[in-house]
């Protein structure tokens, strides 16, 4: 997989340290899931803790959208070229298109 050269244009600092806290106890919910799958534990429970990964998972998605908006998408379209704007826009119709779908 090829490493992406782009960077946020700023990251709240507040907001980056709960989605780490976020997602190392999302990280710990899977290996959880993955405990209770080896040790063939009822089916339905498995599926209800993979439900609340999924709404932790959409959690982080949300905040990370939030700074998005606020940083990169408003500079791209105050501070950027007119080819830029448009491709900002464009980007978050897909983001949009994806993320809640």
């Amino acid at each position: 997989m090829k490493p992406h050269k782009r960077k946020a244009v700023a990251v709240d600092s507040a907001g980056k340290a709960a989605n780490r806290r976020r997602l190392r106890r999302i990280e710990g919910q899977v290996r959880g899931i993955q405990k209770m799958v080896a040790e063939e534990r009822y089916c339905a429970d498995i599926l209800m803790q993979i439900s609340s990964v999924q709404q932790a998972l959409r959690g982080v998605a949300r905040e990370l959208m939030r700074n998005h908006l606020q940083h990169c998408a408003t500079h791209a379209l105050q501070k950027g070229t007119k080819a830029q704007a448009s491709a900002m826009y464009e980007e978050l119709l897909d983001l949009m298109h994806k993320h809640y779908r």
